[in-house]
C-alpha cells in the first residue's frame, strides 16, 4: 500500500494519533488495516483525494464528528457499527466539536482498499466499471460491514495467524459488500448463472492438496485455473458448499489426523507440517471440526 496514505484528523494533527496496530508488515494483498487512537482536535483537518478507497470505523464510546464535503457540513454521533466510507479520488475535511477536546482518546479502525479489487469484482460480476461509482458515506449503521471489519481486526491482532488465504477471503466479501451497498449499481450482484467446470474444480483441488503445507493465497489458486479471485471464490463455494479457505482448513485437519494416527511425529511438528501457525492453531480447528483435540485422537 502507498506510504503517503493519511487518515482524517491526521494531516494537521499528526501528534494526536497513535498507531496501535498495522497490517503493513504483513503484506496483505490490496488491503491495509490499521487500529489507531486519536485525541480530539478542534482544528479542521483537510483530507486530500487519495488513490485508495478508505473505510473508517469508530471503536469504543460514541463521539461527535463533523465532515465538510462538497461545501456541505455533515455531523453525526459516531458509535460502534457506524461507517465512514470515502471512495478514491474524493476529498473532504474533518473537525471535532470543541466540547470533545478534553475527552478521552478515541479508537478507530482504518481500512484502505486498492481500486483494482473493486474493478476485479465488478468484472467478475459483469458490471461495467466505467458506469460504476462508489459513493461517500458518513455515519451509516452497517452491522454486516462492522462484522467483516472486526474479523479483519481480530486477524491483525493475532498477527495473521489464519494466513493470507483467510484475509483474501474476507477482503473479497468486503469488496462485494461495498459494490452492493456503497455504489451506484442497483442490480443484484449474483453468480448463480455460472458454474465451475469439473476439470477446473479438480485442477484447483489438486493444487490445494499439493501445497497444503505452504502459505496459499486466493489469487494463486484462482490463477491455476485462469479465473479472477472474486469469480473463483464464489464459484468454488457454489461447487463445494464451502469457501476456498474453509476447504483448505478442513483438508489440513484431515491430513493432520492421519499423521496423528499413523506416525509418532510430535503434535507441534504436525501442525507446522500441515500449514498451521502452531499447535494451538491446529487444536482450535481440530476441536471445531472434529469435536476432539489432537491429543485425544492420538
Amino acid at each position: 500500500m502507498a506510504s503517503n496514505l493519511l487518515s482524517p484528523l491526521e494531516l494537521r494533527q499528526r501528534s494526536t494519533k497513535t498507531l496501535m496496530l498495522s497490517s503493513r508488515q504483513l503484506n496483505w494483498n490490496g488491503i491495509l488495516v490499521e487500529q489507531c487512537q486519536y485525541s480530539a482536535s478542534p482544528d479542521e483537518a483537510k483530507s486530500p483525494a487519495l488513490s485508495d478507497h478508505r473505510l473508517i470505523l469508530p471503536l469504543g464510546s460514541p463521539g461527535p464528528l463533523i465532515q465538510k464535503r462538497d461545501n456541505r457540513l455533515h455531523e453525526s454521533i459516531l458509535q460502534k457499527g457506524d461507517t465512514i466510507f470515502v471512495p478514491a479520488g474524493h476529498s473532504g475535511s474533518w473537525r471535532c466539536p470543541t466540547r470533545e477536546i478534553n475527552r478521552p482518546k478515541k479508537q478507530q479502525l482504518h481500512i484502505w482498499l486498492k481500486p483494482e479489487l473493486i474493478k476485479q469484482a465488478a468484472e467478475a460480476s459483469e458490471i461495467d466499471i466505467d458506469r460504476l461509482d462508489l459513493v461517500n458515506c458518513f455515519g451509516r449503521q452497517d452491522s454486516q460491514l462492522h462484522h467483516i471489519a472486526m474479523l479483519l481486526l481480530a486477524e491483525l491482532q493475532s498477527n495473521s495467524i489464519m494466513g493470507q488465504l483467510y484475509v483474501e477471503s474476507l477482503t473479497q466479501v468486503l469488496v462485494i459488500h461495498l459494490l452492493r451497498h456503497y455504489s451506484t449499481f442497483t442490480q443484484p450482484i449474483t453468480f448463480e448463472n455460472r458454474s465451475l467446470t469439473h476439470t477446473r474444480l479438480q485442477q484447483a483441488i489438486e493444487y490445494i492438496h499439493t501445497h497444503l503445507d505452504q502459505e496459499l493465497s486466493l489469487a494463486e489458486i484462482a490463477g491455476v485455473v485462469n479465473i479472477s479471485p472474486t469469480y473463483f471464490a464464489n464459484l468454488f463455494k457454489r461447487a463445494t458448499g464451502i469457501s476456498p479457505h474453509q476447504y483448505v482448513v478442513r483438508q489440513r485437519v484431515e491430513q493432520a489426523k492421519l499423521l496423528l494416527l499413523k506416525t509418532d511425529l510430535a503434535i507441534a511438528d504436525i501442525a507446522l507440517q500441515m500449514g498451521f501457525s502452531n499447535q494451538s492453531h491446529l487444536t482450535r480447528h481440530f476441536k471445531r471440526l472434529l469435536g476432539v483435540t489432537p491429543k485425544q485422537v492420538r
